[in-house]
């Protein structure tokens, strides 16, 4: 394994961090990435890679969020925190939609919407979203201020806007539920907050699920890429993290829209070139 290949994986790393939880689209961003940095892995390694490097990512929500998230104290016997358990319930009932087309036709869908045209698309779509929401909002309280006041009709709701994403790649799992959260009336604090919590189980799971059609069995410097993707990924989503939710106490959700809107652009157009100097070629 050289060095090359370990500065490759770190690249990876930093990219997952910061797109998983900004609204901006890890797909769109690794395909990106994917065109100027290349791993020298199987195909079938490397779609195992973009799934469970989001391991280290969701690691971050755990340690970020413990309190909020663990619903057991040992202090002076077992107590079950009950909100908590509560919570954990919304979130595994917003979870459903996504994990059962997930796990019915994960393969079909990497095949009919993994492409540069459903990413462009959706980057763009999404991103005029988030500029319309934001404008309808502007001057408007929001009705859920707390996650507590989440309701399971709530919770599936936006479940369904993360099936959008779990669909069509270049949607971005934090921007459709933080879209679905903003529309239903959450303040952007609880939308941002709940994303992160759904995304728990639902990339948990993924993972599972590509690690079980990968096979458990490893090469030495499949490992090695795989640990410095997902550790580079925890570091840096810890940053975004904290960086989000300090952006949006003051800020709303414009910024990401137009960077959305661009980058939709832009990939449309790189891929556009490349596809016709193909065509050309031939």
């Amino acid at each position: 394994m050289s060095w090359g290949e370990i500065f490759k994986a770190f690249l990876f790393g930093i990219v997952e961090g910061i797109t998983e939880w900004l609204p901006i689209s890890s797909t769109g961003h690794m395909i990106l990435l994917q065109e100027f940095v290349t791993l020298k892995m199987s195909d079938k390694f490397m779609e195992m890679f973009f799934v469970v490097i989001q391991l280290g990512a969701i690691l971050a929500v755990v340690l970020l969020y413990w309190k909020k998230l663990f619903p057991f104290s040992f202090k002076k016997g077992l107590k079950i925190k009950i909100s908590i358990l509560q919570m954990w319930f919304k979130i595994i009932f917003a979870c459903i939609p996504a994990a059962v087309i997930g796990i019915l036709f994960d393969d079909q869908l990497n095949a009919w919407f993994y492409n540069y045209q459903t990413v462009s698309i959706m980057l763009i779509l999404f991103g005029i979203l988030f500029l319309v929401i934001e404008n309808m909002n502007y001057g408007k309280k929001s009705e859920i201020v707390k996650l507590s006041q989440i309701t399971y009709k709530t919770a599936f709701l936006i479940g369904l806007f993360q099936l959008i994403a779990a669909v069509f790649p270049g949607t971005s799992r934090s921007g459709a539920t933080i879209i679905g959260g903003l529309l239903i009336g959450m303040s952007r604090t609880v939308a941002a907050e709940f994303t992160f919590f759904l995304a728990v189980p639902v990339m948990f799971g993924a993972s599972l699920l590509k690690l079980i059609k990968f096979g458990i069995s490893f090469e030495s410097d499949e490992i090695a890429v795989l640990l410095v993707g997902m550790v580079v990924a925890f570091v840096v989503s810890i940053l975004s993290i904290k960086f989000l939710m300090g952006y949006i106490k003051k800020n709303n959700f414009k910024a990401f829209g137009w960077y959305r809107i661009v980058l939709g652009i832009l990939v449309l157009i790189y891929f556009g070139i490349q596809t016709l100097l193909t065509f050309l070629a031939v």
